[in-house]
């Protein structure tokens, strides 16, 4: 069955964009990036693969890449080991020129998290979940 999910991006600038990742703490996989071809990155199990914005139009038929400044298809979550990693995370996020757009917060009384926006405008979405207080 599946070895991996391979997630792949559209991106104005494919190397700022892999810089912006891996100063998040992202680890990139050089070996599956080209510079400015393409870009690659692993988030836990996932491969996150950066593309120009042409090359993903290609690849999708010619479709127009959406404009996130104006629309939100999706929003991309991951989980932390702990809210001090959530916080740092969203340090890191404004350092390296990311939008954080959520604040770090308790949710629900069991989760804690933020959100923010990458350099093309891509929501993600960091979690810190202690199941133990899931009512």
């Amino acid at each position: 069955m599946t070895k991996e999910i391979w997630l792949n991006l559209p991106a104005k600038d494919v190397d700022a964009s892999l810089a912006f990742f891996t100063a998040i703490g992202f680890t990139p996989k050089n070996e599956q990036s080209a510079a400015g071809e393409r870009g690659c990155f692993q988030a836990g199990k996932t491969v996150v693969m950066l593309f120009p914005n042409n090359t993903l139009k290609h690849f999708n038929g010619g479709l127009e890449v959406n404009d996130t400044s104006k629309t939100a298809q999706m929003m991309i979550s991951f989980d932390a080991e702990s809210k001090e990693e959530i916080d740092e995370l969203a340090e890191k996020v404004k350092k390296a020129g990311g939008h954080v757009f959520a604040e770090p917060a308790e949710i629900q009384g069991w989760m804690y998290g933020f959100a923010f926006a990458d350099l093309d405008g891509h929501r993600w979405n960091g979690l810190y979940m202690d199941f133990s207080k899931m009512k």
